[in-house]
């Protein structure tokens, strides 16, 4: 088989492949052995500069589960500290940036990336390309509005007020950041792409905090033009939100070929606010790996059954997998997933 004929790629562009194609967000790490074992002693930001270590790290789930596509093992915040944004991910907290941005004068810290700041991740990409054969390997940026909350509130935040304060009272500021932001992730996925990603995926963790009007406004523009910058490369394009059953048809409609689905919403029903002309991703509960077996796979079967409607489906979790899963529990779903007739 070629990378052209892989499962998962057919899945995106629309079309039906001999079984449904599976993959899980977060699935390089944190749930493994293996990789907490390559972890022990080694900073989240610098494994994630270490080719060596990102290589391993992304080879690790397909080895054990046998998915039908790799994610870059990264962060999303990768491309700002590869530009030299002072910022670091502390554990059990999340990312820390030293000095929120307030003013149009912290503007100036966010340059273009060029090749050579980039260099130890590309070269993964590299050895990723080669190693997985025809296995696709998916590269990922994270949205301008997730990004841009780490930025203004300094960390994580549970209300995003100071990001809304900001987006609401100084709107021009507002969309100077996330233009920045936006040419950023879309160099660092084009830089992934031309170095052999087959696929790209833009997360936008925290885009379920806003109104469909707020979203429309103040970050589809932004995260359309970051989708845009790489749609001459002819490589599907994943939109994922958490939180955004309201948001589905914008998210699309932003320059997506794939709409990630969260739990939320049963996926038939997402598959109707998307609207035709893109494929889904999604989207088991995370949590429902937990459960017995049997209450696994039914809960599966419901997700393979409602992704009958759309044009295109990729089996995956509404969200990561959890740091306390079941390497096991995830195996037996793969398998699951892979065996279960769909035609």
């Amino acid at each position: 088989m070629t990378l052209n004929d892989s499962a998962f790629l057919q899945a995106c562009r629309g079309q039906r492949p001999a079984h449904t194609p599976v993959w899980f967000m977060r699935q390089a790490g944190r749930s493994l052995p293996e990789y907490l074992a390559l972890r022990e002693g080694t900073a989240m930001l610098e494994s994630c500069f270490r080719t060596d270590m990102v290589v391993e790290i992304t080879m690790q789930p397909v080895r054990r589960y046998g998915v039908d596509a790799a994610i870059f093992f990264s962060d999303i915040v990768v491309p700002l500290k590869a530009i030299g944004v002072d910022l670091d991910i502390v554990p059990g907290t999340g990312p820390v940036v030293a000095e929120p941005v307030r003013s149009w004068a912290q503007l100036d810290q966010f340059r273009d990336i060029d090749a050579d700041d980039v260099t130890p991740i590309t070269d993964a990409v590299k050895a990723l390309v080669g190693e997985l054969g025809s296995t696709p390997l998916i590269g990922f940026a994270g949205a301008p509005f997730t990004l841009a909350s780490y930025l203004v509130e300094g960390g994580p935040s549970r209300d995003h007020r100071l990001t809304k304060q900001l987006m609401y009272s100084d709107p021009q500021l507002w969309h100077a950041l996330l233009g920045r932001i936006a040419a950023i992730a879309g160099q660092f996925l084009r830089l992934q792409v031309e170095a052999g990603a087959s696929a790209v995926q833009l997360f936008d963790s925290w885009a379920g905090a806003l109104s469909l009007a707020d979203y429309d406004t103040y970050v589809k523009p932004h995260s359309a033009a970051v989708l845009a910058s790489v749609a001459d490369l002819g490589v599907p394009r994943i939109h994922f939100g958490v939180g955004t059953g309201e948001l589905l048809h914008s998210m699309g409609d932003a320059g997506a070929d794939v709409v990630g689905v969260d739990w939320r919403v049963p996926l038939d029903e997402a598959v109707r606010r998307v609207g035709p002309g893109r494929a889904v991703q999604g989207n088991l509960d995370p949590t429902a790996v937990f459960a017995p077996t049997e209450f696994v796979h039914a809960r599966a079967a419901e997700v393979l059954e409602a992704g009958r409607s759309a044009e295109g489906h990729i089996f995956n979790l509404g969200h990561g997998v959890l740091p306390a899963t079941d390497p096991d529990a995830l195996a037996r779903l793969v398998d699951f997933v892979h065996e279960y007739d769909v035609s």
